[in-house]
């Protein structure tokens, strides 16, 4: 299904809003407007310079019928994801149009009684993204895969695991290798039309979750499959989520994505681990059930100028002696290229 969004994100375009961001820069649907009233009349790259879209930012979903949207994209997940009230209003105002309601969110907007009621009344749909299918527990079947398996992990929330992911699928793709991104979260689902949301998977189940994505991309017969990651793995909040994706999809090797700017995860007094300790700490628990190395270190050196970005990159160099770059500013292909080949490892026992 082709999409034309209306992402909503008053008074966050430009700070926060990380969905509308993804979907813009890496989805394949189009984005035709951008409600922000704060911003209206500029367009898309006016408010965030990195995104190459000249998609209008308007002050109201009247305004953003204009350019034919078929459905508008809730395009912000703040923490506990939950729908800003004054978000409602728009909301009925794009259902009223027959736009079909697209939300990352926790909070279901189809379990939504005014919602759901208004959307059937317009003969529209409401699509919560987070909602999870049912899935087994974990069986050990991802063991099997023949492909590698790398497995993006973090130093906080929010580093950019997800970006990544992808433009390691872009450079491995580019390098001639079919390589399969495989989503973990509602933004990358958006992006990619399939996946699961494992942060809203039943604790037990969370691993499971994580091998029946890696068993999906595995049926389409990849090189090599990238699986984005979530949380981080000393988050008081996301650390569950994090160590579900390490021990359910059978990774056989592992990039840390870090922000070199954080000294304390987001929302927490909790310290960051540095690069040393971040690679031990992994590698020491998915090591107790199937071993995978660190074999490279990502950077978002976003807000840093070039030359500070440089130092930083050449710092974790000296700390780690791995490959290090920020994939976003200067491209994913040296860093894809300095991985060199991901090779399979076995499980510590055999699947029972």
């Amino acid at each position: 299904m082709t999409r034309r969004y209306a992402i909503l994100a008053p008074d966050r375009f430009a700070g926060d809003a990380k969905t509308a961001h993804g979907v813009i820069r890496y989805g394949t649907d189009a984005t035709v407007a951008v409600i922000d009233p704060s911003l209206a009349g500029k367009r898309v790259r006016d408010a965030v310079a990195y995104l190459d879209s000249d998609a209008p930012i308007v002050g109201s979903i009247r305004d953003a019928l204009a350019y034919e949207p078929t459905a508008l994209l809730i395009g912000t997940a703040p923490q506990g994801g939950a729908l800003p009230a004054d978000w409602r209003a728009h909301i009925m105002d794009a259902i009223a149009a027959k736009l079909e309601i697209v939300s990352g969110l926790h909070d279901m907007l189809g379990d939504d009684a005014a919602f759901a009621a208004a959307a059937r009344r317009a003969g529209t749909t409401i699509w919560d993204v987070r909602k999870p299918p049912e899935v087994p527990l974990f069986r050990g079947e991802v063991y099997g895969v023949r492909a590698p398996v790398l497995l993006m992990a973090g130093n906080d929330c929010a580093v950019g695991k997800m970006t990544v992911a992808l433009e390691l699928a872009r450079a491995a793709r580019e390098a001639g290798r079919h390589a399969v991104f495989v989503p973990t979260g509602q933004t990358g689902i958006m992006i990619a039309g399939w996946g699961i949301s494992v942060d809203r998977v039943i604790a037990d189940f969370a691993p499971g979750a994580a091998e029946q994505l890696v068993m999906y991309a595995a049926r389409q017969q990849p090189d090599l499959i990238i699986v984005e990651g979530q949380g981080a793995i000393n988050h008081p909040a996301y650390a569950p989520v994090t160590l579900a994706l390490m021990y359910g999809c059978g990774a056989d090797a592992m990039v840390l994505v870090v922000d070199p700017q954080r000294d304390r995860v987001s929302g927490f007094q909790t310290p960051t681990l540095d690069y040393r300790a971040l690679i031990r700490v992994h590698e020491a628990l998915i090591g107790t059930v199937k071993p995978a190395n660190v074999i490279g270190i990502a950077l978002n050196t976003r807000g840093l100028d070039d030359a500070a970005a440089r130092a930083a990159i050449a710092l974790a160099k000296e700390q780690t002696h791995l490959p290090v770059d920020d994939l976003v500013r200067y491209g994913p292909h040296a860093f894809y290229a300095a991985l060199g080949a991901i090779e399979k490892t076995k499980p510590l026992e055999a699947k029972p």
